[in-house]
């Protein structure tokens, strides 16, 4: 039986604007101001704490990436109680898959409280119950690891597990992990990035060409192949 496991930060909500909104209050707390949008797209798809390691250290911030990753996670957690927003076509996807019995999963970069609150708030937890953080894994993405330990905890194979992913880290994380993968680039410019080429479904205008229909079409005929 096929089981598809949903990145979640960009795939199923838009909880981008959060944890860039986060992660500039937590740099400008620690004498780095200006971080801008521009740069946080550089790092859409990429755990929090792998992200903070490298900012730390590209501006030289003393404290300890444990404690910056306290910050932000605390300032996050803010914002998203505050407001996520569901993709309505993603949800409607995931109202789908539920009905027609199919296995799923949540395997995210963020930290378990961030899943955790976001799939509560936006009601998503009604469907998704196995989840998976980076924070319980090795190694984040590009790495395997939390896809990996979705489809164990599903009883899953990694070959019959389907990802859905915006980003391109977690494409190659897919590809690492041996799964078969749709991508609906956050970013609907990074379409063209290499990582995306071995999608076996792409939404090249990402969200605005996304829609449930068109993937569990694409699904159904994966499945029945």
């Amino acid at each position: 039986m096929i089981s598809v496991i949903f990145d979640l930060d960009g795939t199923l909500v838009d909880s981008e604007p959060n944890y860039y909104e986060s992660g500039r209050r937590t740099l400008e707390r620690h004498g780095v101001p200006g971080f801008t949008w521009e740069q946080h797209a550089a790092f859409i798809g990429i755990g929090t704490r792998e992200t903070l390691e490298i900012l730390r250290g590209r501006h030289g911030i003393d404290a300890p990436v444990e404690q910056l990753l306290a910050e932000q996670n605390a300032a996050y957690l803010e914002l998203a109680r505050a407001g996520t927003k569901t993709f309505p076509q993603m949800r409607a996807f995931v109202e789908r898959l539920h009905g027609a019995g199919i296995p799923m999963a949540v395997a995210s970069g963020s930290s378990r409280e961030a899943i955790e609150a976001v799939l509560a708030g936006t009601g998503l937890d009604a469907w998704l119950t196995t989840t998976v953080s980076a924070e319980e894994v090795e190694r984040g993405k590009p790495a395997p690891d939390v896809f990996l330990e979705a489809a164990r905890r599903l009883g899953a194979h990694p070959a019959d597990c389907v990802v859905v992913e915006d980003a391109a880290p977690g494409a190659l994380a897919a590809q690492a992990a041996d799964m078969e993968f749709m991508a609906l680039p956050y970013a609907s410019d990074a379409a063209a990035d290499p990582a995306f080429a071995t999608a076996g479904l792409l939404f090249r205008a990402g969200r605005r060409e996304f829609t449930a229909e068109i993937a569990y079409d694409w699904l159904s005929e994966h499945r029945a192949a």
